[in-house]
């Protein structure tokens, strides 16, 4: 047991480190993220130290379960897809514009309209989605007016990171548990929309409060630069995101899987939009910009952490932690929510799935470890990948923004939020 443990400690740490320094590799002049590389490098001392064998990993990957990794891919990737394709149609800016055109001159106004505008889109995409695109557009908007952007964009980030409960596809994290105890989209929903309503209001509450000086600085009007936006592909990612979301509804009900549902309509997606730019004459820059901006660096991740968690059920490693833990969801919620934070929450919810797994959890310690999953992220940003990504974002554009400031704002906004979540959980 005691050398699974160490393998996955020191592979956790070598991942938090990639995070936190941000040093990329190279390759044939092609720059990637290198904290996949040492959850790759993890799995494969433990299947060459014999900690697990390549059949109970094949195993693990093609057997027909909810928890297989490769449908929880799939489905994540399918979603993905559409909401990234939205993205390069333009249409994400364009509801951006609105949002400053509607603001004014009054920083609040604009504060509490973009909160809105970024938490209901995450509602219906993806946190990481949202935060790759909206970003840089705040940061973009706030040089031309000379205002502070740290409100607007950690505001945004709170958002992306606590909206993103509400539906089962909002994070890779929600999929993944949900599906390993057998959760369909209207349980999911009935259980997480009031969890989400409660945290998204903590959280804005305590935003407000934290920045609502800076804010009150009144905006100095400056013409923005019109943005690319084309509303026929827009229309046709808005009907096949639409559909999607219908679909993933009904699956259980009509006996089909969520991740076949999302696949079919990121397919069809596609294969309208290819027919519209062929018909209209224009390059398909748009279909290949979309492939090229998925985050697939997160297949060798999430497949690496899973062959590492699976070194340690063989160990009895889970089952030993299982008994650790108090049978109530604050304990786990708390627990799930802390362990992102040491580990990132991707390998935290592979862990906590299979620590549920082996004693005897009740529905609202899953939910529990969902919510500490999402809420996680706040903390610090090795919460999450989306904090990877929102720090890179954010030094490419020179903002003095460091890891201990992070922590400083994170934990007066995380801790509110995950301790009312947790409880409007409890009186559920």
């Amino acid at each position: 047991m005691l050398p699974q443990l160490l393998l996955f400690g020191l592979t956790a740490a070598a991942v938090i480190l990639c995070v936190v320094t941000n040093a990329p590799g190279s390759f044939r002049g092609h720059k990637f993220s290198l904290y996949w590389v040492a959850a790759l490098a993890g799995a494969l001392l433990a299947v060459a130290a014999g900690f697990v064998s390549p059949e109970a990993i094949g195993q693990s990957f093609f057997t027909n379960t909810a928890v297989n990794p490769l449908k929880i891919l799939i489905l994540f990737f399918s979603m993905t897809a559409i909401s990234v394709f939205l993205d390069e149609a333009g249409f994400y800016n364009h509801l951006a514009s609105g949002v400053v055109e509607m603001a004014g001159t009054s920083q609040l106004k604009c504060f509490f309209i973009l909160f809105g505008v970024v938490s209901v889109l995450t509602v219906f995409t993806s946190n990481d989605i949202i935060i790759l695109t909206f970003t840089p557009f705040i940061l973009y908007f706030a040089r031309r007016t000379g205002i502070n952007p740290i409100p607007y964009i950690f505001g945004e980030f709170v958002a992306a990171n606590t909206w993103s409960m509400f539906f089962i596809f909002g994070n890779p994290t929600n999929i993944y548990i949900s599906t390993a105890f057998g959760i369909d989209f209207f349980d999911y929903a009935y259980h997480m929309v009031p969890v989400t309503l409660a945290a998204g209001l903590a959280s804005l509450a305590v935003l407000f409060l934290v920045f609502r000086k800076s804010l009150a600085m009144p905006i100095q009007v400056q013409p923005m630069e019109q943005l690319q936006w084309n509303k026929s592909l827009s229309s046709i990612g808005l009907v096949f995101l639409g559909l999607s979301i219908v679909a993933m509804a009904i699956a259980s009900y009509a006996g089909f899987e969520m991740w076949a549902a999302a696949l079919a309509f990121a397919l069809g997606c596609m294969a309208c939009a290819a027919v519209y730019l062929k018909h209209t004459g224009r390059d398909f820059s748009v279909l290949s910009h979309t492939l090229k901006k998925l985050p697939w660096a997160l297949t060798p991740f999430l497949l690496s952490m899973f062959v590492l968690i699976l070194a340690l059920n063989q160990a009895g490693v889970t089952e030993t932690l299982a008994h650790s833990l108090p049978d109530n969801p604050f304990a786990y919620g708390l627990a799930s929510f802390a362990a992102s934070n040491v580990i990132n929450n991707i390998p935290m919810s592979v862990l906590f799935t299979s620590i549920l797994g082996s004693c005897q959890a009740t529905p609202a310690m899953v939910y529990a470890v969902i919510l500490g999953s999402n809420l996680g992220a706040l903390l610090t940003p090795v919460g999450a990948l989306a904090g990877i990504m929102w720090l890179s974002i954010i030094k490419e554009h020179s903002i003095n923004f460091s890891f201990l400031t992070f922590v400083k704002y994170g934990e007066i906004i995380s801790i509110p939020a995950v301790l009312t979540a947790l409880g409007c959980l409890c009186i559920l």
